[in-house]
């Protein structure tokens, strides 16, 4: 279902929780989806690519960067969240908790060897 709107599922995940967040340096980005920062970093210049977020310099630090979500990430999530959160719940209670931390970090592992 994300592949058809041209969003992997770390992307899916960092726009998530740019949208529940609001702005967020890299650091909190990467903790809160879980995600290691070479990843993140991969992933946000794609979606910065994509003018899906967008990098600013932070307005309480001058030497910290901030993402957001831009307005056409927000519209994306508008389309794709309902369906993106069925299956997602679907899945979780499919799953359980433990096994779905373990498929996350599978297709983590699948993604990077699939992109070394």
């Amino acid at each position: 279902m994300l592949r058809e709107h041209g969003v992997t599922e770390q992307q899916w995940r960092v726009l998530r929780a740019l949208a529940a967040t609001g702005p967020i340096d890299a650091g909190g980005l990467a903790d809160a989806c879980c995600l290691l920062p070479p990843s993140l970093t991969r992933i946000l210049r794609d979606l910065l690519g994509r003018g899906l977020i967008a990098r600013h310099t932070s307005t309480q630090d001058q030497r910290v960067a901030e993402i957001s979500i831009t307005a056409l990430g927000s519209e994306l999530i508008a389309v794709v969240g309902p369906h993106s959160e069925r299956q997602y719940q679907e899945i979780a209670e499919l799953l359980g908790p433990e096994d779905l931390e373990r498929l996350y970090a599978l297709l983590e592992r699948l993604e990077q060897r699939l992109t070394d």
